[in-house]
């Protein structure tokens, strides 16, 4: 048995997918525990990871676990996890834990993947680079009108579809070889703001042009969705430039045996969101 924790997210719903067309048994754990959306043949159960003693007997029989980053019950679940017999444990994480820097993001999922290593369990961490689904946070503006306003527009990023983080997790929850591994997960191609918003509009029938907001405007913008510390570490990563998420990277085709999925393909799959 898989037990697969944010089983609704982005990353979490592609993997119980996965999982599930594998014929694996894979338990799908949420806050809410409901069954609806599900692939057939996933387990739904309900758990709190900032409440390690709702997940406690989620874990009974579970040989792999896919773990969220940055809840405070993390240790008390790793150490329930060793106690009920998991053997190893996947981490999803990102790029910038690579880095040594005092921000809010990179602080939490360093911290995240310290107490995975001192848990005693097999471990494989997977550092995804920023998600294609980040797009979806530009569908309003879609559907106002054909002018886009993007922050960071000079930066490009080799942006990744969640379904091939998953298929990656997916070979780490199932088979040996991943142990004590780092999977750093990208992309096939590094785009501007602007390669997306002109992919999307081909994709829609639309003519979509992109506007980049100025440092100021971003930053306006951001600190209404986003508690400040994490609006101040995107500004680190993307306009101090301490993180690089341009690099691409032989990952997702090296352990699947496919290449990852273009921004294109991502778009027409979710064409319906916008």
């Amino acid at each position: 048995m898989i037990l697969v924790t944010g089983a609704t997210g982005n990353v979490g719903a592609e993997l119980v997918r996965v999982l599930a067309e594998a014929e694996e048994p894979v338990r799908a754990m949420s806050r809410s525990g409901r069954a609806e959306g599900l692939p057939a043949g996933a387990e739904a159960v309900a758990g709190d990871l900032n409440r390690p003693e709702t997940v406690r007997d989620a874990l009974d029989g579970v040989r792999s676990l896919f773990l969220m980053p940055g809840y405070e019950g993390q240790r008390r679940i790793l150490a329930d996890a060793r106690a009920a017999g998991v053997e190893h444990v996947v981490l999803l994480s990102g790029k910038s834990a690579e880095i040594d820097d005092d921000n809010a993001v990179t602080r939490y999922l360093r911290a995240a993947e310290s107490e995975v290593r001192a848990s005693g369990l097999s471990w494989t961490f997977v550092r995804p680079v920023s998600f294609m689904s980040n797009a979806l946070a530009l569908a309003d503006r879609i559907r106002k009108g054909d002018e886009v306003r993007v922050p960071f527009p000079g930066v490009r990023t080799a942006d990744v579809d969640p379904y091939d983080i998953a298929q990656v997790t997916a070979h780490a929850l199932r088979s040996a070889g991943h142990e004590g591994r780092v999977h750093t997960v990208t992309g096939p191609e590094p785009l501007l703001p602007a390669d997306r918003v002109r992919i999307l509009g081909e994709v829609l029938g639309r003519d979509l042009h992109a506007v980049g907001l100025t440092d100021e405007e971003a930053r306006t913008e951001m600190v209404a969705q986003l508690p400040a510390p994490y609006v101040d570490a995107f500004f680190r990563f993307f306009v101090d430039g301490i993180l690089d998420e341009s690099e691409v990277l032989p990952t997702v085709q090296d352990i699947t045996g496919q290449a990852p999925r273009t921004f294109e393909q991502w778009a027409r799959t979710h064409a319906d969101a916008f």
